[in-house]
């Protein structure tokens, strides 16, 4: 991997005179893709100490496969499609459920248990384990989901492609995402969290708790928690306007499993839903 990482930075540093029939090129880029799909590779990852360490070589080859690929038609009978990027395949195999409507592109990861209603997993993201992509969920390019997670009906998690450097959406073990949230601009989500419906939550979303009324932070949600979608005042010329942020409302122990009448009674004591 360390050899093919530096043939891919190398083509990524001469990408402007690169032939589209640059046959090497292209395999080694493909090369490339194809360990993110198989999982072998991914684009990012926390290190021992949480910090997200982000493979921007990868990114490099997911951009490369983008800018080398020709358009093709994609026929699923009834279906037609028209792209640069083929689906996934042998999803019985992989011991992934594939609901008909769903659909993952080539360099994504489903690991084993993963069921997909119908939804869309772009390239370049990795989905744990036993998690649950619902129906009309998007998890875009290069998010990096846990495992035995939930996102919910018609969640939102944002891609990031540019810069390469940029960290990706990564959603921790255990969580539940409810429905309608969305999750981007590199927003992270720790282990066992519960999200509550409808929570807008980017790199720069105020994340505050409800019981000191300090911030904890911007853009991060801290594991073993609920938080819920919430306003704060801010004075302008032309009034005061409620700005979004996120409220956790109770930390739960390490290991805690949700139990969902309990967390509709928390949330509901907050007028929120999963």
């Amino acid at each position: 991997m360390t050899e093919l990482k530096k043939v891919i930075e190398d083509i990524w540093e001469n990408r402007a005179t690169l032939a589209a029939d640059d046959t090497e090129a292209n395999q080694a880029i493909y090369d490339a893709v194809a360990l993110l799909d198989a999982g072998t590779a991914r684009v990012a990852e926390r290190d021992e100490s949480g910090t997200v360490v982000v493979h921007q070589w990868l990114k490099q080859a997911i951009l490369l496969y983008f800018k080398q690929s020709q358009m093709a038609t994609i026929e699923l009978a009834p279906f037609e499609y028209a792209d640069k990027i083929p689906l996934k395949a042998n999803y019985a195999e992989a011991g992934v459920r594939v609901v008909p409507g769903a659909s993952a592109r080539f360099g994504s990861f489903l690991d084993r248990g993963v069921v997909m209603m119908p939804s869309y997993v772009n390239i370049g993201a990795r989905v744990g384990a036993n998690t649950m992509v619902d129906t009309w969920a998007t998890v875009g390019s290069c998010a990096q989901i846990g495992e035995n997670v939930h996102l919910s009906g018609g969640v939102g998690i944002g891609g990031v492609l540019e810069p390469p450097q940029a960290a990706p959406v990564m959603v921790g073990d255990e969580s539940f995402i409810g429905s309608r949230c969305i999750v981007a601009e590199g927003a992270q989500i720790g282990d066992g969290v519960v999200l509550g419906a409808g929570c807008i939550l980017t790199g720069s979303v105020p994340v505050i708790d409800a019981e000191s009324g300090e911030e904890i932070g911007r853009g991060t949600v801290p594991s073993w928690c609920v938080a819920i979608s919430a306003t704060r005042p801010r004075s302008y010329a032309g009034g005061e306007f409620g700005l979004p942020c996120v409220l956790v409302v109770k930390r739960l122990t390490e290991g805690e499993r949700h139990d969902k009448a309990k967390l509709n009674d928390v949330l509901r004591q907050h007028g929120a839903t999963v």
